[in-house]
């Protein structure tokens, strides 16, 4: 499976148009038709922002991880997790791994 075939396929599985996985990815739509229509390659930072929206790493993407595709629920997590310094994320992890046990 070729770059541009992965990208539809990842798409269609989450039955996303080419302007909904445009907006996840805050990609102009014409960049997104372009690689379909024209057959371009995406650049990497294009693909890097088509994997974020598709909630995959590059990795993941070329197949060398198992695909896991995360709630939005998760993302919001994750996004918040991001915002938090390194001290409050100390502070907060014994507390989550305790409710996991």
């Amino acid at each position: 499976m070729n770059i541009l075939e992965r990208i539809d396929k990842l798409r269609n599985d989450r039955g996303w148009s080419i302007h909904k996985l445009s907006k996840e990815a805050g990609l102009k739509q014409s960049t997104v038709n372009n690689l379909f229509e024209r057959n371009n390659l995406p650049t990497l930072p294009t693909l890097e922002k088509l994997c974020a929206a598709f909630g995959i790493s590059l990795a993941e993407f070329f197949g060398e991880c198992k695909e896991q595709v995360l709630t939005r629920e998760q993302k919001s997590l994750l996004n918040e997790w991001d915002k938090l310094t390194m001290e409050q994320k100390k502070n907060l992890l014994p507390i989550l791994i305790k409710g996991i046990n």
